[in-house]
């Protein structure tokens, strides 16, 4: 054949596919890993394209309206409401804490009242499919769980407050139940003159009104926001658009992709590992016949299109399978996330993240298997012919680097272009190429030290040793393998340890029986007597508690002014809209001063204030600056006289400002209280005398809260669970193929052994002891690189607290060793069964 002819595409294609007819046999390690890789990236991308649709598309519907204003305690001034009024229609509304009770069932709700013109956006839809607005006067309408809990239906009468209503139906589907957030109870929709004829507003309680603006005519709700701030600065408005119709549901989608798209790249790179590792064992398993198509005329260029031609085929074939196994699994995942955010439980597809996931994949086994397939190129038939003391993955880097190093361009660029954090998807990708170069140096010293090591007397170890250090050993692909495989068992435990010590400590077993708000202050010796009467021996903490925004704060005559800010700091999150106040003569139990001191009992002097350490530290407060804060509309200033430190794992009243009470004593307000009863005490009959004794306060029980607490934050470590096992999931497959790649060179190796008359015994005791010895070595290096990378799972990705169970994660690395050890041993015994004579005739 002529060296400068160039087989046909068509030609080189008939070639490859009589290989391929096997069903990928050799190939399926790089099927399995791009597999999982892509079929992760898939779900992620499709998921999140679905529901980032959902709350773009539908942010009208899900805020009931283009702009909302919030303010506690009070409604919209009649300047602010005329000032809405000019760009369109209103629906002004109250939200707070009541109690329902129907017969001898009473449980604490979200009454939710609204106009006529509610909702500006969508409609709510009963049981039955029937679609309404507002209910009608003397109408409620009904959440399914509190009408489960009441055991009530349509046509029942519900007691709120001091008012009578009448169900008028159960809520199938309410428009705007995502944007009002977390709830205390279960929601009730009522008129909105319910809670004034019901005695729940009054000056002091907490309540709060949301008003929603439906603009008559296309504008900005951007700049009608900013235009209504710079009018009403001082007035602490609360203020969210159609583009933010649900900040949280936001964060938390963004907070779960960008994890979520970092596990899927974490399993491509694992996996990429493994499709080196398959691709160089394919290969060598074809050395006779590159050899012989050599010998018969075949040039490098023919030999490189004949199996890119087969290697590509079975990646787009793994990359498709991937595709639609993330397309199938999209609506199990958002039939999950379904009840807490909004997002299409059909089955969705986002060409877009499709394509990237696709691309990723690809990419990755262009870089991976690239060196290999050049190795395989670029050598001469006879030394093919020699493969067994001349490895065929030896020495040809250079001609890969291009190849190499056009896949590492295009992976950055999709993991950059493509990312709502290109600098965190950048990071990581720095740390997985940092972290690939440390496994290949370890693996290269471990070689060398291997080399130099002074041989043992038993002869199995000195050859176990042997075996890490002599040309063509395997020990490069299994320290890589091994140390991903084993970093990701370390991983997978301490995550879960960690979030199981975290939601232990975040909500404890243990806290006050009842929360109780809108207490009237003239009533308090009352509310003690009651408890007392009803439940000897509780223990009641109650405090004035009132809403209040932070308007300025720095020197006397130097304050920073919080509307003025372009971005509130990190962590400083108490200068946003209008936070809990309180005031007392003591220092709060559960707090320790830190700078500063308390002011002293019966103090008249100048207003004071203690802050919150972190909300100090993040804003830059100091004892001696001066803070000012709008209370129901009015400005009021106090110097801060402390700092102090809350301990927020308590279940109790904590402030993050505690005002000395001759600051806001003054200032209309109710008592809210804890009720912590006597161990074994039953609930029920103190709830039943407090409804009745105080129907305008709310009652609410803690323990369905801390059991819908535990539950949410479990959903949230079993999602990140379930995430972290893809990558297990890919260092296993990896695993498993860096010790079937060495399976030709390890059946070799043992015909040899027992032509010399080694035992079956002694060759498994030389595998194993090969294996345990590199185990041992890469379990510290494991456990190091597993542990880093779940302290970044947890503290810097979700901000929890790193607290690992390290007992249980040195047993699952145990566990590791062990199924290291059990892969080794299934491979081994079936490099036994392979038959002298007949591998020997195949050298």
């Amino acid at each position: 054949m002529n060296e400068a002819a160039v087989l046909p595409w068509a030609a080189a294609w008939r070639i490859a596919r009589r290989d391929l007819h096997r069903r990928f046999r050799g190939l399926r390690l790089l099927l399995v890993c791009l597999f999982l890789g892509v079929g992760a990236l898939a779900a992620i991308g499709t998921l999140t394209a679905a529901i980032d649709g959902q709350l773009s598309s539908q942010g009208q519907t899900l805020l009931g309206g283009d702009l909302e204003v919030e303010v506690w305690q009070r409604l919209l001034s009649p300047e602010e409401t005329a000032f809405l009024q000019r760009y369109g229609t209103l629906s002004p509304g109250l939200r707070l804490q009541a109690m329902a009770s129907a017969g001898d069932a009473t449980i604490p709700v979200e009454l939710k009242a609204v106009d006529r013109n509610w909702p500006l956006y969508g409609a709510l839809t009963l049981d039955g499919g029937h679609r309404v607005g507002a209910p009608p006067a003397g109408q409620a309408w009904l959440a399914p769980g509190a009408a489960e809990r009441l055991n009530v239906g349509p046509g029942a009468i519900l007691q709120i407050g001091t008012a009578t209503v009448r169900v008028g139906g159960i809520i199938a589907e309410e428009p705007d139940r995502l944007s009002e957030g977390f709830q205390l109870g279960q929601a009730v929709i009522v008129p909105l003159d319910l809670p004034q004829q019901a005695g729940l507003v009054a000056p002091g309680s907490l309540y709060e009104s949301k008003t929603r603006l439906r603009f008559d005519r296309p504008a900005d709700p951007t700049e009608v926001e900013e235009a209504l701030i710079a009018r009403f600065p001082e007035a602490g408005l609360d203020t969210r658009t159609r583009d933010r119709a649900s900040p949280g549901a936001e964060r938390f989608v963004g907070r779960m992709g960008e994890f979520l798209s970092l596990v899927g790249l974490a399993a491509l790179v694992i996996a990429g590992i493994g499709i080196g590792g398959g691709v160089s064992a394919y290969l060598e398993g074809r050395r006779a016949g590159i050899a012989t198509l050599k010998i018969l005329g075949a040039t490098s260029a023919d030999i490189a299109r004949i199996y890119t031609l087969q290697l590509g085929a079975a990646a787009l074939a793994g990359a498709l399978a991937g595709l639609l196994a993330g397309v199938l699994v999209t609506p199990l995942l958002a039939r999950a996330l379904g009840a807490l955010l909004p997002v299409d439980t059909g089955l969705v597809v986002a060409p877009l993240a499709l394509l990237r996931a696709a691309g990723f994949g690809l990419l990755v086994a262009l870089v991976f298997a690239a060196p290999p397939l050049i190795a395989a190129r670029d050598f001469p038939a006879m030394a093919l012919m020699r493969a067994r003391i001349d490895p065929l993955g030896g020495g040809r880097w250079r001609a890969a680097l291009r190849p190499v190093g056009l896949g590492l361009l295009g992976i950055v660029a999709l993991a950059v272009l493509g990312s709502r954090q290109p600098g965190l998807n950048a990071i990581f990708l720095a740390g997985a190429a940092v972290l690939l170069g440390l496994l290949a140096a370890l693996g290269f010293g471990i070689r060398r030290l291997a080399g130099r090591m002074p041989r043992p007397r038993d002869p199995i170890l000195r050859a176990a040793l042997a075996n890490l250090h002599r040309p063509g050993s395997a020990t490069a692909s299994l320290v890589t393998a091994l140390g991903f495989g084993l970093s990701a068992f370390v991983l997978l435990a301490a995550v879960q340890t960690a979030l199981d010590a975290n939601i232990s400590r975040s909500v404890p077993e243990r806290a006050p029986d009842y929360f109780v708000l809108d207490i009237p202050r003239d009533r308090v010796a009352e509310f003690r007597t009651t408890v007392a009467a009803s439940a000897p021996g509780s223990v009641i903490e109650a405090v004035p508690t009132l809403r209040g925004a932070i308007l300025a704060y720095g020197p006397a005559g130097r304050q920073t002014r919080v509307v003025d800010m372009e971005e509130i700091p990190e962590g400083a999150w108490a200068l946003n809209g209008e936070r809990g106040l309180t005031y007392a003569e003591t220092l709060p139990a559960g707090n320790v001063l830190t700078q500063g001191e308390w002011w002293p009992a019966g103090y008249t002097g100048e207003p004071l204030v203690s802050v919150d350490a972190d909300l100090a530290e993040a804003a830059g407060m100091r004892v001696g600056d001066v803070l000012t804060i709008g209370l129901l509309g009015v400005e009021r200033q106090a110097r801060i006289a402390s700092i102090r430190r809350i301990d927020w794992e308590s279940l109790g009243f904590n402030y993050v400002l505690v005002f000395s009470p001759n600051t806001l004593a003054d200032a209309p307000h109710n008592i809210a209280a804890t009720v912590d009863l006597p161990e074994g005490a039953a609930t029920g009959p103190l709830l039943r005398q407090l409804v009745r004794a105080f129907p305008t306060s709310s009652v609410i029980e803690v323990g369905p809260l801390l059991t819908q607490a535990r539950e949410i934050l479990s959903q949230v470590s079993l999602a990140i669970l379930a995430a972290a096992g893809v990558a297990v999931l890919a260092g296993i497959a990896v695993l498993l193929g860096a010790i079937a790649a060495a399976r030709a060179q390890r059946t070799y190796d043992s015909v040899i052994l027992r032509v010399l008359g080694a035992s079956s015994r002694q060759v498994l005791a030389l595998q194993l002891a090969e294996f345990g010895l590199l185990a041992a070595l890469l379990a510290l290096v494991a456990l190091a690189l597993g542990s880093g990378l779940g302290w970044l799972v947890i503290v810097w990705q979700f901000e929890f607290d790193w607290l690992p169970n390290w007992p249980r994660v040195l047993l699952t690395l145990a566990a590791g060793l062990a199924l290291v050890l059990l892969f080794a041993l299934a491979a081994s015994l079936q490099v036994l069964r392979a038959r002298p004579a007949a591998t020997l005739r195949t050298l």
